[in-house]
């Protein structure tokens, strides 16, 4: 078991969702990563691509379009061709920074905040084996949609890891991995477009924290056609309903969550919620 996750003594932790990005800083950038620091975020969530030399890559597979204005995807580039790449802004403008190398992130990051890597199921041993080279383990949170197609490879590669598959039904998955002793299981990733799902229930909400695992929750907002906390979101924070938004997620009990506006939850849960929150440091 993931001690150090499932020992919170009843604090929430926020998770910047690729970093803190806005103005002139993109997502999942080393100045990403260090605006998230400098926002107070408990965990930063990164995502994993893979170029065709097989090296690493902090960037969100399929994106290229978007934030390299680049039809080729890395792991359709070799080493050279990523590097020359610059990641681009909000307005489409590209900066000075390129596209960062895991190890780059984990050699900022490490000691500093808990690191959620996303994409992991993509290269299970290969990106392991990168965490384990920094003596990591205990700092990283990994994920897998689902278990069953993944299962053996994270017995075989992550045994050490502490691991969150995501879910969005109650389907047994918690049951199977409690009673499985070659995963390091640390609790669940939950979504849900309904306060009717099982996974917004108390009951559920009770088992999970019952058996020593804790549960992480998303109010970002990929696509509003898509909710993965039934509106109970950054959307609805930030457009001024704070406690529909971020503060029905604390009530529910819900132990970290994720999120594009690191600092301002911060704020609004030190405020609201003083002892379920770390207090805001002074800049």
């Amino acid at each position: 078991m993931a001690g150090y996750l499932t020992n919170l003594e009843g604090k929430i932790w926020i998770a910047a969702h690729r970093g803190a990005a806005g103005g002139n800083i993109p997502c999942n950038s080393i100045p990403a990563f260090q605006a998230a620091l400098c926002e107070q975020a408990d965990v930063i969530e990164l995502d994993i691509s893979e170029s065709l030399d097989g090296t690493f890559y902090v960037f969100h597979p399929g994106m290229e379009p978007v934030f390299l204005r680049s039809e080729k995807y890395i792991s359709q580039m070799n080493d050279g061709e990523v590097r020359r790449l610059r990641l681009h802004n909000g307005d489409m403008t590209p900066t000075e920074w390129g596209v960062p190398l895991f190890d780059e992130a984990l050699e900022l990051l490490k000691g500093r905040c808990v690191i959620n890597v996303d994409k992991f199921w993509t290269n299970i041993a290969g990106i392991a084996e990168r965490i384990r080279a920094y003596g990591m383990q205990d700092q990283v949170i990994v994920k897998t949609p689902g278990v069953s197609e993944y299962l053996p490879a994270l017995e075989e590669y992550a045994h050490d890891l502490p691991y969150m598959p995501l879910v969005d039904r109650d389907d047994g998955t918690h049951e199977r991995l409690l009673g499985n002793p070659r995963v390091r299981y640390a609790g669940l990733e939950v979504a849900f477009s309904d306060e009717a799902s099982p996974m917004a229930s108390d009951a559920f909400i009770e088992k999970v924290h019952r058996d020593g695992r804790i549960l992480w929750l998303n109010t970002i907002i990929f696509n509003y056609r898509t909710q993965l906390s039934a509106r109970h979101s950054d959307d609805t924070a930030m457009t001024g309903d704070f406690d529909g938004g971020w503060g029905w997620a604390v009530e529910k009990g819900y132990d970290i969550l994720q999120t594009d506006w690191p600092l301002a939850m911060r704020l609004y849960g030190a405020a609201k919620y003083p002892r379920r929150f770390t207090p805001v440091r002074p800049f």
